[in-house]
């Protein structure tokens, strides 16, 4: 990897790392069973200011944490369960670092709970989709974001040592909410009832024992003397239960192929051009080259250069790096290049091997790729120009955009750009509502999604796109060039923050889940709330946590 970046700015953050450079945790294997061990190193923070007592974690944390699911996902077909402790004495996570949080800017805050989110709301992805399970040995005392984490696997058991508690003390210590989804999964995920819930979420010190069970805080409390075995005897059950393979050799995940420019990242399938001026970024996505395997053996021998491993990896890292280190750039232009028939290709050998656990895990890492698309904060403008390949998979980098134009040439209908919708399109990669793309765009209205299904696999052209409701607007040659230019700059000079607000609310516009009220409250309630005086005013509680001080509150209601 080269990198190129220009100065006066913080380190830019990398979210790839490597087993043998981890500082946080430890990754080993037995058999059909994994344990991730929190040690995190109070000295390996991200930034400087804080260290990472108790356990206690910030973003370079969960960039591990992201890393070690994905190895085991990919490089250990073999591991049906994941155990998740911890590797110290009496506490198994204290949380998000509180010091940290106080020294942070509201943006760092937010894009940090906004990762955490996702990596947890990827245990449970994993777990429905490719059947690989989470537990959660809680061996010590875990409040706050490490009970997040516990919440986020298939089931939870706790030491019963008198001592060890779970607990969210946001509310009462920090003036905040808790920011990786524990409010909702305690509801909506372990239907913990709401005035206990309203009891626990404001007792700082947590609950212990037999109660967290009575409350389904925890599956399960055990002795110490039996925690061990019986961990390993439940995490065994879960694995039996897996649809994982038990003889499958995996695929390494080798380092990506980037170059980080002081205004561009490029891969060797993505290309980001980032135009500070007007503040934009153009993302432009490339076709394979040539065919995609369709043969299974073809795609084992490829392996981590298996072309749909290679651009979910690289667009993944792409939208991370560009969401996390580009706060200004607040428009993201879409374009796709290359050959149509390579991407139909490439969408049959998804379909045909879907079942084969390496594309099934493949499949689902370009379901979170566009997922993480979906909820990052940026205007996002599809532009289908001639040579794009919006067809299948591809389409769904427009079906994600807030509006999306293609080119309409009434004078050469040769020159004329096409998409095209295909199988995949249709709830292969479902949104965080859990709604394919197209059924969010109609309201799972039949009419027009069957009128959609009728043109699968068939290329359209701005008129017929236009009239299926596919696209915003179809501008002509004459008119194409101003069009665009002028929505783009329209968009950039509107306020960021109302349109934060308003991409959300309007993209999520269906049904809503466990993850869309996940993320609704990090967007509305947490972002509100982390810029109050009350959390982070001069004698909020966020500024005053460690120095003895008592935090002065306002308090009016609003």
């Amino acid at each position: 990897m080269t990198q190129h970046l220009h100065t006066g700015a913080p380190s830019p953050v990398d979210y790839q790392t490597h087993p043998s450079r981890y500082r946080h945790w430890k990754l080993s294997f037995d058999g059909p069973v994994a344990r991730l061990a929190a040690d995190f190193d109070e000295n390996g923070g991200l930034r400087p200011g804080y260290k990472l007592k108790l356990n206690s974690y910030d973003l370079g944390v969960d960039i591990e944490l992201n890393d070690a699911i994905n190895r085991i996902r990919f490089e250990h077909p073999e591991v049906r369960a994941v155990i998740v402790t911890s590797a110290k004495e009496k506490v198994f996570c204290s949380g998000a670092n509180i010091f940290m949080l106080g020294v942070s800017s509201h943006a760092w805050k937010v894009n940090f709970c906004k990762f955490t989110n996702e990596t947890r709301n990827g245990l449970e992805d994993s777990s429905k989709f490719s059947g690989l399970k989470f537990l959660a040995a809680v061996n010590g005392a875990c409040a706050g974001g490490g009970y997040e984490l516990a919440l986020a696997c298939d089931e939870i058991i706790l030491v019963d040592d008198r001592n060890s508690a779970v607990s969210l003390p946001e509310v009462p210590l920090l003036g905040v909410l808790p920011g990786t989804g524990g409010l909702t999964r305690v509801t909506d995920k372990r239907h913990v009832r709401h005035d206990l819930a309203d009891i626990f979420c404001t007792t700082a010190e947590g609950v212990r024992g037999q109660r967290a069970k009575d409350w389904r805080l925890v599956d399960e409390v055990v002795r110490p003397a039996q925690f061990a075995a019986r961990v390993q005897e439940r995490a065994l059950e879960l694995a039996a239960a897996s649809k994982r393979p038990a003889n499958a050799k995996g695929v390494e995940l080798k380092p990506l192929a980037r170059t980080i420019e002081a205004d561009a990242r490029r891969y060797s399938h993505v290309t980001v051009e980032i135009d500070r001026t007007r503040r934009i970024a153009t993302f432009v996505v490339q076709a394979p080259a040539s065919p995609v395997q369709a043969d299974i053996a073809a795609i084992e021998a490829a392996g981590c250069d298996w072309y749909p491993l290679v651009l979910a990896r690289e667009l993944d890292d792409a939208i991370l790096s560009m969401r996390t280190n580009e706060l200004d750039v607040g428009t993201w232009i879409i374009k796709t290049e290359g050959s149509a028939a390579n991407v139909r290709s490439m969408d049959a050998a998804l379909l045909a091997h879907q079942e084969h656990w390496f594309v099934r895990e493949t499949t689902g890492l370009l379901r979170r790729v566009f997922s993480r698309l979906d909820v990052s904060s940026r205007s996002l403008f599809a532009l289908i120009e001639p040579g794009s390949c919006f067809t299948g998979t591809f389409l769904e980098l427009a079906l994600a955009c807030d509006r999306s134009y293609q080119l309409s040439v009434p004078s050469d209908s040769s020159r004329a750009p096409h998409i095209e919708v295909g199988a995949l399109n249709f709830g292969t990669y479902p949104m965080a509502t859990g709604q394919s793309r197209l059924g969010r765009r109609f309201y799972d209205e039949a009419p027009a999604l069957e009128a959609v299904r009728a043109k699968a696999g068939q290329p359209l052209d701005g008129d017929a796109a236009m009239a299926l409701g596919l696209v915003t607007s179809n501008p002509d040659d004459i008119d194409w060039a101003d069009e665009t230019r002028l929505a783009i700059e329209e968009r950039v000079s509107m306020s960021p923050d109302a349109l934060t607000g308003m991409e959300a609310n309007l993209r999520f516009n269906g049904q809503e889940t466990m993850f869309t009220r996940i993320f609704g409250r990090l967007t509305a309630w947490q972002n509100w709330i982390f810029q109050r005086p009350n959390a982070v005013g001069d004698k909020g509680a966020l500024k005053v946590y460690g120095k003895g001080e008592r935090a002065a509150f306002d308090f009016n209601r609003v």
